[in-house]
């Protein structure tokens, strides 16, 4: 975590799978945290001060980035990705007491949870319209401040303890592997490199013409680094105008990575850089374990071969 990091603001209410990634990370669920209601309101208050980090959820493993996060930290603020956190994510059907599947008219939630569940709305209620909520915990909240038998709404199934709701169908996501990625931003600062990292990047086109994209993923290619995202976003100047947002593995502290880097900055009109992180995954740490066994090893390997240069005048 950012050394001096006190306080960590989340896309809330209280309840969200962004508080429960965050709740994942003891040194996050050690800090102050403050809910905000929009991921942008997160954003801003990181920007300004008003918390060290902010935690926010940034691509799902269905329906792909999330665009608000993703466009917000392309195009609107100058923030740093300081960590990942991948949550498996399970989603449950939730209504007032009393309210029975067959009765629901209504289903609300955070767009990108409705869409994750479009298989079961088709089968179960099809007969249902859906309503875009602030987020999941939000629809929660709101329905149980004003219950309403018809509706119910998609969250985590833990939600309905918290805010005193039934839960009507369990596991209702499209598919079980169904997991979120979430990161963590500050105003400044690059964590160390661990061995097992990821960098983000845009480029902007100056102007686009053939063999563009290629011009800039034959840097990667030239040097063996392995893309584990590319996406282009419209810069919103125009229909056809796009830049391209690319995760990489690698730490701009790896000379590879810099030199590629290096490279990119001097020939596209301009990159931004989003962060160098550690990679979240199972075998994150014993990755990490081995890269700094294999670099102590390496180290002195060409320690013992400097010992052996003429030194003599």
């Amino acid at each position: 975590m950012t050394r001096s990091a006190t306080s960590i603001g989340y896309f809330g209410p209280s309840g969200t799978f962004t508080e429960q990634a965050l709740l994942t990370q003891p040194d996050y669920a050690a800090v102050r945290r403050e809910p905000f209601p929009t991921i942008v309101d997160v954003l801003e208050a990181t920007r300004s001060g008003q918390v060290d980090l902010g935690f926010v959820p940034l691509e799902n493993g269905i329906e792909g980035s999330v665009p608000v996060t993703l466009d917000s930290l392309v195009f609107d603020f100058d923030l740093l990705i300081q960590r990942e956190v991948v949550l498996d994510i399970h989603l449950a059907l939730l209504a007032n007491p009393g309210t029975k599947l067959a009765n629901v008219t209504a289903v609300a939630s955070f767009p990108h949870a409705l869409a994750q569940c479009r298989k079961f709305l088709g089968s179960e209620v099809s007969g249902a319209h859906t309503v875009a909520a602030a987020s999941t915990a939000d629809a929660a909240k709101e329905l149980a401040e004003h219950p309403d038998a018809g509706t119910a709404v998609i969250a985590p199934p833990s939600v309905a303890e918290v805010y005193g709701l039934v839960v009507l169908a369990e596991e209702i996501e499209d598919h079980p592997e169904n997991q979120t990625r979430f990161v963590a931003v500050g105003a400044a600062g690059v964590p160390r490199a661990t061995g097992h990292d990821r960098t983000s990047i845009v480029c902007f086109q100056g102007a686009d013409h053939p063999g563009s994209l290629h011009s800039i993923l034959g840097q990667f290619a030239a040097r063996d680094i392995n893309l584990t995202k590319l996406e282009s976003r419209p810069t919103k100047k125009g229909l056809g105008d796009y830049c391209f947002v690319i995760d990489l593995e690698g730490h701009v502290g790896d000379e590879i990575i810099a030199d590629c880097l290096r490279d990119l900055h001097a020939s596209v009109f301009r990159v931004k850089f989003l962060g160098s992180y550690p990679a979240a995954g199972a075998h994150g740490p014993g990755r990490r374990r081995e890269a700094a066994l294999a670099w102590q090893q390496a180290d002195e390997w060409v320690r013992s071969l400097r010992s052996q240069i003429d030194t003599r005048e």
